[in-house]
């Protein structure tokens, strides 16, 4: 097993921000956040409030007081110890491995449509496999040329989501709006379907992330001071763009027509296309947003194979994932992944009939395991923090950011998100008038088999080399 490194410091607040952005921002979620119709900006509303404001402030507080390698890794570690650590950091990093096939697999989808309309789920497959080997060179190169992946992803996605906003609006104004925009249809009933809570999860994905960067705080020039400025600036520009670009497709498509793989392009070819320069500008917009497809694996790819990395130097993970390049970059946590995603990508794909069953097959799979780190950072939040309240009741100043309110006050928000992805993970595996799925649901419990296979040998061989 390689040592750990001296790790380069190359993060300032931009790289930090876009970072987030780049993570977080997703396109690919915006169609299915779009099928639930104009209650997703209800649901958009009150999750901000209720989850993703006090969430942002656990992982700020927690990154800008702990900034140490590995992020939610070592975030867990600090509360529960190195056992339930490395099942976490085994959990994030399998999570990545299940949603960068159904990622690339939106990607070929989109691809297929702009350039290749008769290509076969098998090519599509076939690109997506390529696609992930790309993403594990970009995960072994120094951080210093690999940053600006999510830095150039970043700011092509901000503009396909003002272009989308931009183009809603003067779409609405001359063609009129596809959906009704009331608070009769924005606030979830029978009657307008909002009480369907099939798509529900994908708006709690889409606000999870802006941890991320924490994974990489031995690499930030000042995370104590760039942290909560940028992770909060973000939070602002993810909501609001995801509400206004939402709208934009609901403006232009009636959401029991939007389609969960092609549902983007069809709203950038409405509001755009039409004419050879419309369409070539659609097409430009296209692949402006496949690029984007590719940051975004490459972004959660380097914070989960760091997490993966530093458990394994732990020697809670098989020493395969501990070896790093001599920038630090995490190659053998990179090279499990690509494999991994492979194998996944063609299996589920031999069961899927088309790409959009495909592509939520996976990403349901994944987020199964994606919300179960997110559930124990809430409660090792709680137990981190109860170490530090002192007899006033309150944390002493040390001129870091802090969760604000009473000790009782931030317990009850943390609780209270842990409970919201409880639930959500519940929808990704029962939906709600369909009954359970059942390829979701073994998938998840087969990963978690083997994260405690994982763990067992990992604990076993710590123990040996210790006595």
């Amino acid at each position: 097993m390689s040592e750990q490194h001296l790790h380069e410091k190359t993060l300032g607040k931009r790289d930090i921000f876009l970072f987030c952005i780049s993570a977080v921002l997703l396109l690919d979620t915006l169609a299915a956040g779009a099928v639930m119709g104009p209650t997703v900006i209800f649901w958009w509303v009150i999750l901000t409030i209720f989850f993703l404001v006090p969430f942002g402030a656990i992982s700020t507080e927690l990154g800008s007081a702990y900034p140490e390698q590995g992020g939610i890794y070592a975030w867990v570690k600090r509360a529960y110890g190195q056992k339930m650590a490395s099942r976490i950091s085994w959990y994030y990093w399998s999570n990545v491995a299940v949603w960068v096939p159904a990622i690339f697999i939106l990607f070929a989808g989109v691809f297929s449509q702009i350039f290749m309309p008769d290509m076969s789920l098998t090519a599509q497959i076939t690109m997506g496999v390529i696609l992930i080997w790309v993403v594990v060179f970009v995960n072994i190169v120094a951080l210093n040329v690999g940053k600006w992946i999510p830095n150039i992803g970043a700011a092509i996605k901000l503009v396909i989501f003002a272009l989308l906003i931009i183009g809603g609006i003067l779409y609405g104004m001359e063609h009129g709006i596809a959906n009704e925009f009331t608070l009769a249809t924005m606030i979830p009933s029978t009657e307008n379907g909002g009480l369907s809570l099939q798509y529900l999860p994908a708006v709690v994905y889409g606000m999870l992330g802006f941890e991320l960067a924490s994974a990489s705080s031995a690499e930030m020039k000042d995370p104590r001071k760039d942290l909560p400025k940028a992770v909060f600036s973000s939070i602002a520009v993810v909501v609001g763009a995801y509400i206004l670009a939402t709208t934009a497709i609901l403006i232009a498509q009636p959401a029991d027509k939007v389609d969960v793989v092609d549902g983007l392009m069809d709203t950038l070819g409405q509001f755009f296309g039409g004419s050879p320069l419309g369409d070539a500008f659609v097409v430009v917009l296209g692949v402006g947003a496949l690029y984007t497809f590719f940051s975004n694996g490459a972004t959660w790819a380097m914070g989960a194979n760091r997490a993966a990395a530093e458990a394994a130097i732990d020697k809670e993970l098989p020493a395969l994932f501990a070896v790093e390049s001599k920038h630090g970059t995490p190659v053998g946590a990179s090279i499990l992944l690509g494999i991994s995603a492979s194998v996944l990508l063609i299996l589920y794909g031999v069961m899927a009939g088309n790409n959009e069953d495909l592509f939520w097959s996976l990403f349901a799979f994944s987020g199964v395991i994606f919300m179960l780190p997110y559930v124990a950072v809430c409660t090792a939040f709680v137990k981190i923090r109860e170490k530090h309240i002192g007899v006033n009741g309150k944390i002493a100043e040390d001129g870091t950011f802090r969760f604000p309110g009473s000790p009782n006050f931030v317990k009850a928000c943390a609780y209270l998100c842990a409970t919201i992805l409880m639930v959500t993970i519940t929808l990704f595996i029962y939906i709600p008038g369909e009954g359970v799925s059942w390829e979701v649901l073994w998938g998840a419990l087969g990963v978690i088999f083997i994260g405690e296979v994982v763990t067992y040998r990992g604990t076993k061989k710590m123990k040996a080399s210790t006595a």
